[in-house]
């Protein structure tokens, strides 16, 4: 709970920041005219099946990754999706583990919880937090732009979801990482945050490791 209460708190400080980060042109794919694109160095004149098909899920679930995990299927992974508007993202949550606050440029995002729970929290432009503890089976949709992150916040279970973008590759922003990573002087942090010099070195150093 005290972990959850500081996450919420560090939510609302930085969220002034990180919405104005967020707030820059926003582009979404592109309409294509073709039923698909192919990419640049393919060579063959001719499309079987397995063109349209991934698999680089396979065997995800047979892991117990240590850290928290997230694995793409865009279309940087899978060249079919050019155009399409659509990918997904495969989250791997041990234990008490977080993905921090972050945004996307691109598109909404839709997240179906497989199994295991996750704390799901939003903030809108109005400052207002949103959180649900969701179960498996359940769907949260995370709007356009808006900050978000999702916590397991179970000390013994795992859980995983599956997250559905309409952006063939939708790019996420780390909200604390774009803040303290981005070459920004520390004073001028500290004084954004009402701090000191050494706390946001602090900072810096522990989102290194």
């Amino acid at each position: 709970m005290a972990m959850t209460m500081r996450l919420i708190q560090l939510l609302v400080i930085i969220s002034v920041i990180a919405l104005a980060i967020s707030r820059r042109a926003l582009a979404s794919d592109s309409d294509i005219t073709s039923d698909y694109i192919l990419p640049e160095n393919h060579t063959s004149t001719t499309v079987d099946a397995s063109f349209f098909t991934y698999t680089g899920f396979r065997g995800l679930f047979d892991q117990a990754p240590k850290t928290f995990t997230a694995t793409k299927a865009s279309m940087d992974e899978f060249p079919a999706l050019k155009g399409q508007s659509v990918s997904y993202t495969m989250l791997q949550f041990p234990p008490n583990t977080l993905f921090p606050p972050h945004t996307r440029l691109d598109s909404a995002g839709l997240m179906f919880v497989l199994t295991g729970s996750l704390e799901v929290g939003l903030i809108d432009s109005k400052n207002i937090l949103y959180t649900k503890k969701l179960q498996a089976g359940d769907m949260f949709v995370f709007p356009k732009g808006l900050i978000h992150y999702q916590y397991n916040a179970d000390p013994n279970l795992p859980a995983t979801a599956i997250a559905a973008f309409g952006s063939a590759s939708a790019r996420t922003v780390a909200v604390p990482a774009s803040i303290f990573s981005s070459g920004i002087r520390d004073v001028v942090l500290a004084k954004s945050f009402k701090t000191d010099v050494s706390t946001v070195r602090k900072i810096r150093a522990g989102l290194k490791n």
